[in-house]
């Protein structure tokens, strides 16, 4: 009976594979593959990692300290996650879901540029199984929709990029509504879960306006309302639902370690009255020593530093600011490369100055990265209990936490930690692939790519991998690119505007059959 049943099976499992349509065989597959390597890490490191920022996020929606010095949206996350399962797990298990979704999106976005299935296929399970990016997706972070919402806005650029390539992008039928949808929903993400990714919109409109520019409206819409919504719930409708705003030194702290930074290394260009200022809030030994870190802005900030002094006197050293900026430029704009180096160097600074590359493992000390020593709320919180790791096999947990450890190995961590590295893979591939098929539009997709590394030199506390997190996805899911045999058939406008859905039903068919020619023949 044994040696009957199982033939029968796999017969069955064949013919049940064989009713799933060809063009949805690839996206189930990546979203099967990547789903259960997340839920691996998932189960691993059960309830999720967690961090210092984790911590703060259930004291604000525990105990009615809602604030938006990080993300009210993924606040409210949290809060329903609490108070639905009492647990974090739920949460954790949905970013799962979001990023394995996301992934299985850009894979289709890969297919129709003409990527074999097993190359797009191979660049998203690498991205859910690479320990320094698969398991950030299980952390308790702001920034894991964040990633999610850039990886959604990749996929949806490039399938704007495909239509530019293909000559039907001034069409309007739906499939090209939802891509703007799509590109609307990346860019919001990205503005709702970090207080300054609406950047990364402002910044990417302009490549996407200048690339794609018969879209031009409808990309308005996708990067304008996003980028507008984030800054109107952060200015005027998170105060007014009484959401506590951030006190102006943790704002413009940036400004305050540029003024250190400077004074550190040209003291002389600062007149008595700069001095006397600075001295209200600090003593100038502390702003011309540590203070004086180009790669940490936290230092600045410490004790002897008077933060309630130097948010009464805020007004006062942004003025300080600018004028050190227009006296010696070269000097800031050194201090914000300093600091942003995560950014843009593929390698970390000198561990004595913080600058080497700052990692958050994925696991919790019993003083829960110090708030239960001074913060009575946490340390007799009933959520307590839950925030720490407990894993659903101990085995399990052991495995994934030394992968994890092994990846951090120095040599490796241009690669498998710093951001800046893959920007540099995407951008080399993007322009190669253009280069090639004689068109500027697929320099559409490195927008995304540009902004997120762009809002990071701009405005960056420390060298925290995490914040470049985004453009290591972005950079594997490029490569696939370098295997592309684009079919790209060029249409009048007139067939554009008659022809729509018959197209993208050719384009379909065409993709499948990409797949058929990449595939083995199967044996009968």
């Amino acid at each position: 009976m044994k040696a009957t049943r199982i033939p029968l099976d796999r017969e069955r499992l064949r013919k049940r594979l064989e009713r799933i349509p060809p063009a949805r065989r690839l996206p189930l597959a990546v979203y099967g593959t990547t789903q259960v390597i997340f839920l691996i890490w998932w189960a691993a490191f059960y309830p999720g990692g967690m961090s210092y920022d984790s911590i703060a996020y259930v004291w604000h929606v525990t105990t009615g300290h809602w604030m938006s010095n990080h993300s009210v949206a993924y606040d409210a996350l949290v809060w329903l996650s609490l108070n639905t399962t009492g647990d974090l797990a739920l949460l954790t298990f949905a970013q799962s879901v979001a990023m394995a979704s996301a992934l299985a999106y850009v894979a289709v976005t890969l297919r129709q540029f003409g990527v074999p299935g097993k190359w797009s296929a191979a660049a998203t399970v690498a991205c859910a199984a690479v320990p320094s990016i698969g398991s950030f997706v299980i952390f308790v972070w702001k920034d894991v929709p964040f990633v999610i919402g850039s990886v959604l806005a990749f996929g949806a650029a490039g399938r704007l990029v495909v239509r530019r390539m293909r000559g039907v992008d001034s069409s309007r039928d739906k499939a090209f509504r939802n891509e703007i949808a799509v590109l609307f929903a990346g860019f919001l993400c990205m503005g709702l879960f970090r207080n300054n990714g609406l950047l990364v919109a402002v910044i990417a409109a302009p490549v996407l306006l200048l690339v794609l520019p018969r879209m031009r409206k409808a990309l308005l819409v996708a990067t304008v309302i996003p980028a507008l919504t984030a800054g109107l719930l952060q200015t005027v409708i998170y105060p007014a639902i009484g959401v506590i705003t951030p006190t102006k030194d943790q704002v413009y702290a940036m400004n305050y370690a540029d003024i250190a930074v400077v004074y550190g290394k040209a003291p002389k260009t600062f007149s008595k009255a700069d001095t006397e200022l600075m001295s209200k809030v600090a003593p100038l030994s502390h702003w011309g020593g540590k203070a004086a870190n180009c790669y940490n802005a936290d230092w600045a900030m410490r004790p002897p530093m008077n933060r309630k002094k130097a948010d009464e006197l805020n007004s006062q050293l942004l003025d300080l600011w600018m004028r050190v900026l227009k006296r010696t430029p070269d000097q800031m704009i050194a201090a914000r490369l300093c600091r942003s180096h995560i950014a843009w160097s593929p390698f970390p600074g000198p561990v004595d100055m913080m600058g080497h590359t700052l990692i958050s493992p994925p696991s919790v000390p019993k003083n829960l990265f110090g708030w239960a020593d001074w913060n009575k709320e946490i340390k007799d919180s009933p959520y307590r209990p839950v925030l720490k790791i407990r894993p659903l096999n101990d085995q399990l947990h052991d495995v994934a936490f030394f992968v994890w450890k092994a990846s951090k190995t120095p040599q490796l961590q241009w690669l498998l930690f710093r951001g800046g590295t893959w920007c540099y893979v995407a951008y080399a591939v993007l322009l190669t692939f253009s280069r090639r098929h004689r068109s500027w539009a697929p320099v559409g997709l490195m927008s995304v790519t540009l902004a997120l590394q762009l809002t990071v030199v701009a405005a960056n506390p420390a060298p925290l991998a995490r914040y470049m997190f985004a453009p290591m996805f972005l950079g594997i899911l490029t490569l696939p690119l370098l295997a592309a045999k684009p079919r790209f058939g060029k249409r009048t406008d007139t067939d554009a505007g008659t022809s729509g859905p018959s197209r993208r039903a050719e384009d379909e068919d065409a993709s499948s059959a990409d797949d058929r020619d990449t595939q083995p023949t199967p044996v009968a």
